[in-house]
């Protein structure tokens, strides 16, 4: 959601009229920004929040294939036909000129395979994953293996992606079904169609964070990284001028998703680092957090600063390096801001974003999601002491640095409107432009 809405809010200050359609939770931030809001229909209105326990047997899956498939044919896929059904409702009375969501938003392929160009928006995808499309030049995605080159090595991809696809059979004659139900022949591998069937794949880092491919699609550009989200009134804790101390500070984060059990990374990081001469912020991005620190550790180390919500955009100019699970916004924005990085990861998306950040040079790739107290030490001192961690994270920063997002997205839909039966020489004003992040009209923006 982040990065749509913080699109959404951009365009929404040049003048667009903005419709977010997506989970029902989200309203609240949708009309925050100045846009319009619906929700998804009843039947596809989940809370991401609660999954585990509205599908006790999705808890019991490992992370993998087989939770993969669950969640496809339970939510992205499973909840397809509701979700076009109320997004075509939404635009017969919304005719909007660009339909623009992330990765997880099915409908766009169904759009773009069941409209001709001219009847239909234009569709744009936000890539805030790495890629996953299959290419010859790069190992299957989910494995966290790095490229290599040669024949020998492409030869291997291929392989890797025969089999990778015999896993994924059953789903995808699943997927194939369900566009089926809603008169489209899906032509394509099924993790590769938001990637193809797409006017414009836009993917949110910069060509220096991803593999080399020679078999992209054309209409696939790398964009740069979005910039963090202001931090506004955030109010500085008293501990705030420590961080210009002079020690070198290390923070400590989840992520807004994989933290549930802060055992995982940061109370360990906490005690591989309590006697070190480093300041230690804990960004446990939860209101108990700091609580659930206290009550794990015997005491909280002198050189421990605890945290609930921090905005990064304002503590990461501070940092000499990240630890993190791997989140692929938290980790642009690290770099966005020339941090250098220790990832540990284990699930989703994870371990091809730590990958990156090995190939990249631009951090250490613990290659778990449960490190011990001494890995944990042992990588943020390199990433401390070992100066080229520094330099190639400063690096991408400066490549970074080089791009505009909003711009790129901007030229996309000022190019895309157009008047669809509107009178022939009557003035316009900024295009209408509808943003799906998930999923039903409308609640109306406050006043502005």
């Amino acid at each position: 959601m982040s990065p749509v809405l913080t699109v959404a809010a951009d365009l929404v200050r040049r003048g667009h009229e903005v419709v977010v359609y997506t989970g029902s939770r989200f309203e609240e931030r949708a009309l925050a920004i100045g846009a319009r809001f619906q929700a998804l229909p009843p039947e596809a209105d989940l809370d991401d929040r609660t999954l585990d326990s509205l599908f006790p047997v999705r808890a019991t899956l490992p992370p993998g294939p087989a939770q993969l498939s669950f969640d496809f044919e339970n939510f992205f896929l499973g909840h397809l036909p509701a979700q076009v059904r109320d997004l075509r409702a939404l635009l017969a009375k919304f005719p909007a000129d660009v339909v623009l969501g992330e990765l997880g938003f099915w409908s766009i392929p169904v759009l773009s395979l069941s409209m001709a160009p001219e009847e239909r928006p234009t569709l744009v995808t936000l890539g805030s994953v790495p890629l996953l499309i299959q290419s010859e030049d790069t190992p299957a995605f989910g494995a966290g293996i790095l490229p290599t080159p040669g024949e020998e090595a492409r030869a291997r991809n291929r392989a890797m992606n025969a089999e990778v696809r015999q896993v994924f059979a059953e789903l995808q004659g699943f997927g194939e079904a369900t566009l089926e139900s809603l008169g489209v022949t899906m032509p394509d591998y099924l993790f590769d169609a938001p990637f193809r069937r797409t006017d414009h794949y836009l993917q949110l880092t910069v060509p220096s964070f991803e593999y080399p491919r020679s078999d992209l699609p054309e209409h696939l550009q790398f964009v740069g990284t979005l910039p963090p989200a202001s931090g506004g009134d955030h109010v500085e804790p008293a501990w705030w001028p420590e961080l210009s101390a002079g020690r070198p500070v290390v923070v400590v984060t989840q992520g807004t998703v994989a933290n549930t059990d802060l055992n995982e990374l940061v109370i360990p990081t906490v005690r591989a680092l309590a006697d070190l001469d480093v300041l230690v912020v804990a960004a446990t991005v939860r209101e108990d957090g700091p609580d659930l620190v206290r009550q794990a550790l015997a005491e909280v180390p002198n050189n421990v600063r605890l945290a609930s919500f921090v905005p990064f955009d304002r503590l990461l100019p501070h940092a000499d390096a990240l630890v993190t699970n791997g989140g692929y916004g938290g980790v642009q924005t690290a770099l966005y801001h020339g941090v250098p990085l220790v990832v540990a990861s284990a699930s989703e998306d994870k371990p091809e974003v730590a990958a990156r950040v090995e190939w990249s040079g631009t951090g250490v790739n613990l290659r778990t999601g449960t490190p011990e107290v001494t890995e944990l030490r042992a990588a943020v001192q390199t990433v401390l002491h070992d100066p080229g961690y520094h330099s190639r994270a400063g690096i991408m920063a400066k490549e970074i640095s080089q791009y505009n997002p909003f711009e790129t997205i901007a030229e996309i839909v000022d190019l895309s409107a157009r008047p669809r039966g509107r009178q022939k020489g009557r003035s316009y004003g900024p295009s209408q432009w509808f943003r799906y992040d998930s999923s039903p009209l409308v609640s109306p923006p406050p006043d502005r």
